[in-house]
């Protein structure tokens, strides 16, 4: 049985102060997930939702037809839940969840279910009253025996719990000690762990899953910058020993001028690059307040030191997301969507696919139930775009796959959902290499 992390922060009742275990900047949660099938045979999948003592609150089964998808929403647990998931498949699945504020769902994230845990994970970007912006974080062990966990934060403090299996722990900035507003951790647990981030202020909701490992040249499929109020931050955290300088390339794909930025990076520390590079020029040679729309990767890294990287987009006020970088090594020529749309309840997709090999390559990629299909060549470094709105059907929900044209070609994909109604409804998460 295959075996897929899902951490899920729920609570299906309109609280007017938080729940027990619940933190956040907005009175209630709710949460919904896609699963789908990557393989050619149907898949039967068992869902366990775990409360945060380690006791089963409900079970449920479910088949997913070969290469298909579904979506739970609502979800099988009763109204309250707040807890964590874990979905076992005899086929191989992929899954995308979806945090919505309570009642009117006024702010929403998504993040990437984790395929397996590890004993050692990265946070590049914690918040405690920055600006208005907290974080907060379950950990869920997805070991079979008690976790013992340590979270060292980079600005000195550190907290420690004990997680029993399947469970997951609250870890809330704003309720700590911290004396720094922007700051990143590492996680040491003696069974493996996975880590969901949320970041939010009262109009605007972040989420991002916690890194198992670094890379020496991450690369980030889209950067937003000046394009109709979006502007884009990336927090780059160096997981090693030594201080590094790094520098980022910003490859446009649909707009605006190719660019450096550089910056050094103590061990341990991060360092927030390309919103100021791309607002007045900071560390760089990119051209202030022009509109940029592309993609960005790490060229330089002078310490050869394991890096990761969180990107935010954010139109200030309205509309805020976040996703992770990619190691290129671990990338391929596959990259399965679980979650497509086109104007279902007003939500539609968009999304960046990322040649990160070394070599031109034609991209293809294609989606369930329908022929709508997109094709484009993409020499290294850059990135296709394409929005799904008024291309596929009214009320289309399904999933997609791209691949590059030979098996030593590497693509990656981020996706953004959005909402045409008012509130934060951007959601965006990474694709899964296959």
């Amino acid at each position: 049985m295959k075996k897929i992390s899902v951490l899920i922060i729920l609570s299906l009742l309109m609280f007017t102060s938080y729940g027990a275990g619940l933190a956040g900047a907005f009175p209630s949660y709710t949460s919904g997930f896609q699963v789908q099938n990557l393989s050619s045979a149907q898949a039967t999948v068992s869902i366990t939702y775990y409360n945060p003592n380690g006791t089963i609150a409900t079970t449920a089964t479910d088949t997913i037809s070969a290469n298909g998808s579904k979506t739970y929403f609502p979800i099988h647990a009763t109204s309250g839940f707040n807890g964590s998931v874990v979905i076992s498949s005899d086929q191989q699945i992929a899954s995308v969840v979806n945090v919505l504020t309570g009642s009117g769902a006024k702010a929403g994230a998504s993040y990437v279910a984790a395929s397996q845990g590890g004993t050692s994970l990265s946070l590049p970007l914690l918040m405690k009253n920055n600006s208005g912006y907290n974080t907060w974080f379950h950990l869920q062990n997805t070991g079979t025996t008690d976790a013992n966990v340590t979270v060292n934060y980079s600005d000195g403090t550190s907290q420690t719990a004990v997680i029993k299996p399947g469970a997951a722990k609250l870890f809330d900035q704003s309720t700590e000690s911290h004396s720094a507003a922007v700051f990143s951790a590492n996680i040491t647990s003696s069974q493996p762990v996975a880590a969901a981030v949320i970041e939010e202020n009262p109009v605007v909701m972040f989420a991002y899953t916690g890194f198992r490992g670094g890379s020496t040249n991450p690369v980030m499929p889209l950067i937003n910058a000046n394009n109709s109020g979006y502007i884009t931050g990336v927090q780059v955290q160096n997981i090693g020993g030594t201080s590094t300088t790094v520098t980022i390339s910003y490859t446009p794909s649909v707009e605006g001028t190719a660019c450096t930025e550089t910056q050094t990076i103590p061990a341990g520390q991060s360092r927030t690059f390309a919103l100021a590079a791309f607002e007045n020029g900071a560390n760089s040679n990119c051209v202030a307040r022009a509109r940029f729309i592309g993609s960005a990767q790490v060229t330089t890294n002078s310490a050869n030191q394991p890096l990761v990287a969180i990107v935010n987009q954010l139109k200030p006020g309205v509309n805020g997301e976040a996703y992770g970088s990619f190691d290129p090594n671990n990338a391929t020529n596959k990259v399965v969507l679980p979650l497509i749309m086109d104007r279902n309840s007003g939500w539609f997709t968009g999304f960046n696919v990322m040649n990160v090999g070394s070599s031109a390559t034609t991209v293809t990629c294609t989606f369930t139930g329908t022929s709508y299909s997109v094709t484009a060549t993409l020499n290294p470094g850059q990135a296709l775009t394409d929005i799904q709105v008024n291309k596929i059907s009214s009320g289309y929900v399904g999933s997609g796959t791209c691949t590059a044209s030979n098996l030593t070609d590497k693509i990656v994909a981020v996706v953004n959902e959005l909402n045409t109604g008012t509130g934060d409804n951007l959601l965006v998460y990474e694709g899964i290499n296959q």
